[in-house]
């Protein structure tokens, strides 16, 4: 059985002149977390819909669980990138039953993800009366909806609170525990050095820097070091 979930070999991005990814080589561990860092336009968004298939590489390969990528991979992956995919006509678990629906899941998946995701309550509250943090939950609970082997998620603290940020902290922890390899991008250095258990920095669409997460590490450190070396070099 492959070690990694998932890997990318030489994947390459690219509209009309520019690169939004640059011969990126990456390799996910299964049942591990793994941080992707880099700053606003790094490329971190390009890459995850090219991992869900959203957007379709212009050269290279990426390779799920040893295999080289099909559509059939998306019934294992679960994600939120960018703006939670939401119909705010409707409630939180309409929603989520449409997308149960869709998908051939039953519904009473639905309310196991409300309650996950602490929405019980809400359930029954439309969404556009839901507050940014309160659609960033439900936008996770639709990516766990097919109980994914791979759960991508792009910034999902965002317009959450600190308690809400720690709750989520910990359910990213718990993952790995039930089968479930998560890849998180972020800006934010301390979140991911709390959750992640391997990190890559992503720089003008090149991966710099790729490695397992030491306690004992400065990431910020690792993070300015990384980044001031290749500004330098170009």
């Amino acid at each position: 059985m492959p070690d990694f979930m998932i890997e990318t070999n030489h994947l390459t991005k690219q509209y009309k002149k520019a690169y939004a990814i640059r011969d990126l080589n990456m390799s996910v561990r299964k049942n591990a977390i793994y941080g992707l860092l880099g700053p606003n336009g790094a490329g971190k968004s390009t890459l995850l819909k090219m991992l869900t298939g959203i957007a379709r590489p212009t050269s290279g390969e990426i390779l799920m669980n040893g295999h080289p990528w099909m559509r059939k991979d998306l019934n294992e992956i679960g994600a939120l990138i960018e703006a939670p995919p939401l119909y705010e006509n409707l409630t939180a678990y309409e929603n989520l039953r449409v997308r149960a629906t869709l998908l051939g899941i039953p519904t009473v998946k639905c309310h196991e993800v409300l309650e996950k995701m602490d929405l019980t309550e809400a359930k029954n509250k439309r969404t556009s009366d839901y507050s940014l943090g309160m659609k960033q939950r439900l936008g996770i609970a639709l990516a766990l909806l097919n109980s994914p082997k791979l759960l991508i998620l792009d910034e999902p603290t965002n317009g959450l609170d600190p308690f809400g940020i720690e709750a989520l902290r910990a359910m990213i922890r718990s993952f790995p525990l039930s089968g479930i390899t998560v890849i998180i991008s972020s800006h934010i250095l301390s979140e991911i050095q709390q959750v992640a258990d391997d990190i890559g920095i992503l720089h003008n669409g090149s991966l710099l820097y790729q490695s397992k997460v030491d306690s004992r590490d400065n990431l910020e450190q690792i993070f300015k070091d990384v980044i001031r070396k290749e500004s330098e070099r170009s």
